[in-house]
């Protein structure tokens, strides 16, 4: 019964999820409030069906969803959405659904198409995970992930506004990056993203290292995926770093921004799905 529920709250957060990318990409060219309201409403659906998925994994596995790759991803969209929804409240950015939730869309396609039932089937805790470390390291990338992808979408936003006003064309009232905020609050906002997520992913980094020494008696052992989260952190800190030391804004430090999401991108991917480490399990 619970392994029914999960599946068909997995499939209304694909159906919605869907949905709202297309429309906030139909609101991003008509400008219709009813298509942008619909999309928000779909987008907090979405969340909902998410959030309970979660939750009926959890009652199925008896631990937090966060053992395996289709956990993981699941828990990765819901982050996503949760930060976005409170970036389009707080700042009134419906411009940003359009470059945010396709990243959430193609998660859950991932899922679709490299996972099969028997890999999304809910297993017992592997004894090297059974630590209240687990929840707090995962809880912390989820949210810095997510908090992450909301910089990237707003640096992909500020470099196509800004190559279109460096063409020299002047840009239509009625175009479809005329209807960006202006330069100066998508450098901003992608900064307060930053600032927001870099704390967590260093407490993702510490707890990862506690946990560590708790299942593997060591705290540091260079494993692909230790050593890909500090590269991100790296990445992370040096945008930080020449921001508030050098004054770097503007078309620099949107290209941080977008590298730095390509990292933690390749952090889940490349590490736990073609390198060989102690996070393997995760696939």
């Amino acid at each position: 019964m619970l392994e029914s529920l999960e599946v068909a709250m997995f499939y209304s957060l694909v159906i919605a999820t869907t949905l709202c990318m297309l429309l906030y990409v139909v609101w991003l060219v008509t400008k219709n409030e009813f298509v942008g309201r619909l999309a928000t409403y779909l987008t907090i659906i979405a969340v909902i069906a998410n959030t309970f998925a979660i939750i009926f994994r959890m009652m199925i596995s008896g631990h937090p969803p966060l053992t395996n790759g289709y956990e993981f991803l699941l828990t990765f969209v819901w982050g996503i959405m949760v930060v976005y929804l409170f970036a389009e409240y707080r700042y009134k950015l419906k411009t940003l659904g359009a470059f945010v939730m396709p990243i959430a869309f193609l998660l859950l396609m991932f899922i679709i198409m490299t996972m099969g039932p028997e890999e999304r089937i809910a297993h017992a805790i592997p004894p090297a995970l059974k630590s209240k470390w687990l929840t707090f390291h995962v809880a912390t990338a989820i949210f810095s992930y997510g908090a992450f992808a909301i910089s990237f979408g707003l640096g992909i936003m500020y470099l196509l506004k800004l190559s279109k006003q460096d063409s020299g064309i002047k840009l239509k009232p009625d175009s479809i990056v005329a209807r960006f905020p202006s330069l100066e609050t998508l450098d901003e906002l992608a900064y307060k993203s930053v600032a927001f997520a870099f704390p967590l992913l260093s407490l993702c980094i510490i707890t990862g290292a506690i946990w560590a020494n708790y299942a593997w008696g060591t705290y540091w052992s260079w494993d692909p995926k230790e050593t890909w989260s500090l590269i991100t952190w790296i990445i992370y800190a040096a945008y930080l770093h020449a921001r508030l030391m050098y004054g770097w804004k503007g078309k620099r430090a949107a290209w941080m921004a977008v590298f730095g999401f390509a990292a933690v991108l390749f952090t889940f991917f490349g590490v736990n799905y073609f390198l060989v480490g102690l996070h393997s399990y995760a696939s």
